[in-house]
């Protein structure tokens, strides 16, 4: 298989055009962008595309959205490839197959490892990136290359409660819930935009301006957001369905609706039989899964190895329900490239691809069409997450477990074997510490770890 691929007040946008030297970057075929015309200092707030009639913006309200745990805060750690910066340890460092301690981030109390970039989030609402920026997933300006490997403030107005990042793209959530993006979102031809067609936030740029958000997820390319009423959106890319609310003959660049289809946030729906609204929502590489008020689980995405819960169908476009998803209430789900990780009452199931030991299930296990337990983690969990082709849980006490595919070091192991069941993740750094958070991206994975 190889690497895998890179896999999240108001504010003043900087607009680019997509440059010649990124369109051909990694070989992928990119239409040459128009320069949209706005100019760099006008303030942009994008209404969700039902919404026209909220043009006068009301005062925003003061939700006093909490961050999205409680286990405390710690020192940001972080292991795999890291030739973009995206570990933040330094020019010098350009790979970690154990843990790496990053300095200049006090307090640390969520994350986001993106395809090649990482978002730390800290106890005071500030956000913090590293990696690589050439389309614009840092959120703020660089003038060298060297400003890339180390972490560096991300301008935003309030305080940030929640962040998510993708391959090229990074999300934050305000406590009074005003969503703000930058960098791009990427379809299987190149860079589509992010609020704009064909145009990169280098800067953040607001969203569902009016709109009260209290959750945000991102896949690979593309963006989900949870209103206090209970309605779900989404934009970005559409290619596999992961939207949700755009049909096949649309999917790649809008069609003849155009890319605006696709970047303005749309309202996915559901029939009345499964639920009015939505509870909760969760993105992975390819796919969406949400919760309805009434407990069922609705699917979108990708699912050529039944990754969705779903036997016999490779992808869908509008929501589709998932009868083995639906037996659990989940606390959390997480999705890579091809399987999916849940986490119900402490325990952590898998579904999906086999390959290179992702689902935890042991050596030379096939894939998984239903959620099936992941044996070998000692204690009930607080969390799951994915990266492209790697698994990982976290204990109630602090460890963290990990497997899958070991090529780029990620596992923290020491080695870059695979491994086909979950595994402690150990080292130095994790000495008199407790693990209260992880996320992995393509080829790197972060942790939050406290002293005890």
């Amino acid at each position: 298989m190889g690497r895998p691929r890179r896999s999240s007040v108001q504010t003043a946008v900087e607009k680019e055009e997509i440059p010649e030297e990124v369109t051909k970057k990694r070989g992928r075929a990119v239409e040459k962008v128009e320069e949209s015309g706005e100019k760099d200092d006008q303030i942009v707030e994008r209404p969700p595309s039902k919404r026209g009639k909220k043009s006068e913006l009301p005062l925003a309200k003061k939700l006093k959205l909490e961050f999205r745990h409680s286990r405390g805060y710690g020192h940001v750690l972080t292991v795999g490839q890291g030739d973009t910066g995206q570990l933040g340890l330094g020019e010098d460092i350009m790979e970690k197959t154990r843990c790496g301690l990053v300095s200049g981030i006090v307090d640390a109390v969520d994350l986001a490892a993106g395809g090649m970039h990482t978002a730390v989030l800290d106890s005071e609402g500030r956000v913090w990136t590293f990696g690589c920026n050439d389309e614009g997933s840092l959120g703020r300006l660089v003038d060298e290359e060297g400003e890339c490997f180390k972490p560096e403030k991300v301008e935003l107005p309030g305080k940030i409660v929640q962040i998510s990042s993708g391959d090229s793209h990074t999300a934050a959530l305000s406590e009074t819930g005003q969503v703000f993006i930058w960098g791009t979102f990427r379809d299987s031809s190149g860079p589509i935009g992010l609020a704009e067609p064909m145009s990169i936030q280098k800067l953040p740029v607001q969203v569902m301006a009016g709109e009260d958000v209290v959750r945000i997820s991102s896949g690979s390319d593309h963006l989900v957001l949870l209103t206090s009423e209970g309605e779900l959106y989404s934009m970005g890319n559409g290619e596999q369905g992961q939207l949700g609310r755009v049909a096949e003959m649309f999917a790649h660049r809008g069609g003849r609706r155009g890319l605006d289809f696709l970047l303005n946030p749309g309202q996915i729906k559901v029939k009345p039989s499964l639920g009015r609204c939505f509870s909760q929502v969760w993105a992975g590489s390819y796919n969406t899964v949400a919760l309805t008020n009434t407990g069922q689980v609705v699917v979108m995405g990708l699912n050529n190895y039944s990754q969705m819960g779903v036997v016999g169908s490779l992808t869908f476009f509008m929501p589709e329900l998932s009868s083995d998803l639906s037996k659990e209430k989940w606390d959390c789900v997480a999705m890579g490239q091809h399987h999916t990780l849940g986490l119900a009452s402490g325990k952590v199931v898998a579904l999906g691809r086999s390959e290179y030991g992702m689902l935890g299930l042991g050596d030379g296990t096939g894939d998984a069409a239903i959620p099936t337990s992941v044996p070998g983690i000692s204690g009930p969990c607080c969390e799951v997450a994915c990266g492209s082709t790697v698994s990982y849980a976290v204990t109630e006490t602090g460890d963290c477990f990990a497997w899958g595919m070991g090529t780029n070091g990620q596992l923290g192991t020491g080695n870059e074997e695979d491994l086909w069941s979950a595994t402690k993740v150990g080292g130095k750094q994790l000495e008199g510490r407790i693990v209260i958070a992880v996320s992995s991206g393509g080829q790197h994975t972060v942790l939050i770890a406290k002293d005890k």
